[in-house]
């Protein structure tokens, strides 16, 4: 009587030994390339700590909110799981790893690689916003006071890229996904264009900067002091003493003189001169305006006759204080008026007097 053999079913417990068998083997035959790949591993990690503790460093420093304190600022922010997946996959090709092993940790450094280029991304993309708020003496408070949801909008979108990478990388077919997000975001940008509208444009006076805190502009027929820039406008105080809210988009849209940035001020004097003075004398008033508004330290940019009217010759006069001071600008004028007056009192030089003067021919007998 013949015995008929069945094959009994792999269990686990075979399965396991298996895998750790083929593990043995394969730690027998590669040992030396897997000692030499556990140290270039282990030279890898030490270099890209190392990297990461001289970023932290660099933003410790006094002064580091420029371009190197923001890429520093990003250095510090790599995480431990990136470095040993990185370790790991740079040295998988020299140790001839089995094939379970090989994907495994292909497949980790990818998602590792992913996530830490979206935290590098957010870091410098926040590192280079707060780096324009905290410049130029701090006139950018009320965006610095609005970062954590600037951080959150960042982080939402940085992330999600990153997401949509290591599906695509593992195979998925990302299409409707990104076609979902797209259709969600043109939906939630629709419902609040206003806000984001001003965000942005809060952002754009933020990088551009038109203006700052403290400055003087004006726009349209308004004018007044920039009291604070925020997330959804920005609030003016007029000369006249009220507070004017302007959204900022709507700013942005218009035509914005800052009165601050002034490299000087230009000031009008004009003045007539009695048309009976003789012309010899007359020639050489423009000579003298200069030389009195010079003394004022003010720069003369146009000294000269403007023609003539009924009370004299015009004499046209502009000049240009340096700076942005109207009191000081204003108070140079005065002084400019009383020693042109001066001035051409000592040379015989008499001033037109406003009004029509009438000349009566006596009656002939």
């Amino acid at each position: 009587m013949t015995q008929t053999a069945f094959a009994s079913p792999t269990r686990p417990t075979d399965s396991l030994g298996f895998i750790l068998a083929d593990a043995l083997n394969w730690t027998s035959r590669h040992w030396l390339e897997i000692l030499w790949g556990a140290g270039a591993a282990a030279l890898m990690v030490l270099i890209m700590r190392a990297i990461r503790a001289w970023g932290a460093r660099l933003c410790e420093r006094p002064g580091g909110t420029g371009l190197r304190g923001v890429v520093a600022r990003a250095l510090t922010h790599t995480t431990d799981f990136f470095i040993l997946t990185a370790a790991a996959r740079g040295v998988l090709s020299y140790v001839d790893a089995p094939a379970a092993l090989g994907k495994t940790v292909i497949f980790l450094f990818t998602v590792a690689a992913a996530f830490q280029g979206a935290i590098w991304m957010r870091e410098v993309i926040l590192g280079a916003i707060e780096r324009r708020t905290v410049s130029d003496h701090d006139h950018g408070e009320a965006l610095l006071n609005a970062m954590g949801l600037i951080r959150i909008l960042v982080s939402a979108g940085v992330f999600t890229i990153a997401l949509v990478v290591i599906l695509d990388n593992l195979g998925v077919n990302v299409t409707g996904l990104v076609a979902g997000l797209g259709v969600g975001g043109i939906a939630i940008g629709l419902a609040a264009q206003g806000i984001f509208a001003d965000l942005f444009a809060a952002l754009a006076i933020l990088f551009d900067q038109p203006f700052r805190r403290g400055d003087n502009i004006q726009f349209d027929d308004s004018s007044g002091t920039v009291e604070e820039i925020g997330l959804k406008s920005t609030r003016i105080r007029a000369f006249s003493g009220e507070q004017r809210i302007i959204a900022n988009k709507v700013l942005l849209d218009k035509e914005i003189l800052n009165a601050t940035r002034r490299n000087h001020i230009r000031l009008r004097l004009p003045l007539a001169i009695d048309h009976r003075t003789p012309p010899a004398l007359l020639s050489s008033v423009p000579n003298m305006a200069r030389e009195v508004i010079k003394r004022h330290r003010a720069e003369p940019a146009r000294a000269g006759f403007g023609g003539m009217s009924e009370g004299g010759v015009n004499l046209e006069l502009e000049f240009d204080f340096p700076g942005d001071d109207w009191s000081v600008a204003h108070a140079g004028r005065d002084q400019i008026v009383i020693d042109l007056l001066n001035r051409f009192s000592e040379a015989g030089v008499r001033m037109a007097l406003p009004g029509r003067t009438n000349y009566v021919a006596p009656l002939s007998s």
